[in-house]
């Protein structure tokens, strides 16, 4: 999934985008979100998510919910 498509999935469900920039290594994208929800999208499509929000974030964009 690309950077695009995730800001414009997670903004349909009401969530605003706060920041956008590329991450320290230049492989990918930081986004955050209103909700405290931090998202990182590599050029490749691999995502990862965290911060307050978290679960909401990985539900909308169908990501396996993490262990714990």
């Amino acid at each position: 999934m690309d950077v695009d498509k995730v800001i414009a999935l997670v903004s349909a469900a009401g969530i605003e985008l706060t920041g956008r920039r590329r991450n320290s290594k230049g492989d990918g994208w930081s986004l955050s979100f209103s909700s405290g929800a931090a998202v990182e999208v590599s050029d490749g499509g691999r995502i990862g998510v965290s911060g307050n929000g978290a679960a909401d974030i990985s539900r909308l964009l169908d990501l396996p919910a993490k262990p714990g």
